[in-house]
């Protein structure tokens, strides 16, 4: 076994076989086979050493071999909602004006063939895109401590710089009209020139299937655009697309109106949250 052994190692010092998939694999685990053969009960030192090295050799490895047929998924997932949410957006006819708040914060909702309605929320923001990009995507969770509609946010997988598989869970609105709703989601955060994305759709994982009592709504494409103000870069421009199916029995207009409140209810909420930060950084900086 062991001449085997040290041909099949052997043979992936050649470029064109070390790419061969699975070769390395298997010549690790030939590896660790030989050298519990060769331990016995009591293994020396060396054989020690080689396990350790051969450990350290095997996790680079699966690093070198890249994101597996379902990281890419979620991946191609995440950039197709990108895309859907993008083309959404670009295109400014047909939109219908469902609420202006008093400080200029606007809801405008479309009814798209395929998608149903989808709502846009337009609003101004005080902060530089990058303080908003920080919060809602390196903080992603702790979106509960500062949004009240919202109970919990949990990353479930994290796939490269720019995609992430989530578990959301919502709270009941006043007067639980709309109870809590979960989503399992793909993340898209992208940044292109001064302009952030952080784009997302409906998908599943193995982590959270579908729980007892709690029903699963979908979402998407949605999208949040952060891009600076035209006339001052440090303010910024924010743009939330929204589509969503709350599933259950509920009136087309109390989810129109529950839907549109939640994007205003969000930019306040965000608002508060970019103030006690500034705050606390003043604070600790004194």
């Amino acid at each position: 076994m062991l001449p085997a052994t040290f041909k099949l190692c052997a043979g992936i010092s050649y470029r064109h076989m070390r790419n061969m998939t699975g070769l390395r694999k298997n010549a690790l685990v030939a590896i660790h086979h030989e050298l519990n053969r060769l331990a016995g009960p009591g293994p020396s030192n060396w054989i020690s050493q080689v396990r350790r090295r051969s450990s350290l050799l095997s996790s680079r490895i699966e690093e070198e071999e890249g994101p597996s047929e379902e990281e890419l998924s979620y991946v191609r997932q995440g950039e197709d909602a990108l895309q859907k949410a993008i083309s959404i957006l670009s295109d400014q006819d047909g939109w219908t004006v469902e609420t202006v708040a008093a400080n200029g914060d606007k809801v405008l909702s479309k009814v798209l063939p395929d998608i149903g309605k989808v709502f846009k929320l337009e609003v101004m923001l005080e902060q530089h895109p990058d303080s908003l990009y920080n919060e809602l995507v390196g903080n992603m969770e702790q979106m509960g401590e500062w949004n009240p509609n919202v109970k919990e946010v949990k990353i479930l997988q994290k796939i490269g710089q720019d995609t992430m598989v989530t578990h959301e869970v919502s709270a009941e609105t006043p007067g639980n009209v709309v109870g809590p709703r979960d989503f399992v989601s793909v993340r898209c955060a992208k940044r292109r020139g001064s302009t952030c994305f952080l784009a997302g759709m409906s998908t599943q994982h193995p982590k959270m299937p579908e729980q007892r009592g709690v029903i699963r709504a979908e979402n998407g494409p949605t999208c949040i655009v952060l891009k600076p103000s035209a006339d001052d870069s440090n303010k910024t421009k924010f743009t939330w697309l929204l589509s969503i199916d709350l599933k259950g029995w509920i009136p087309k207009t109390i989810i129109n109106k529950v839907l549109s409140q939640t994007q205003v209810d969000f930019a306040n909420h965000l608002r508060q949250r970019m103030a006690g930060n500034v705050s606390m950084e003043m604070a600790h900086a004194c």
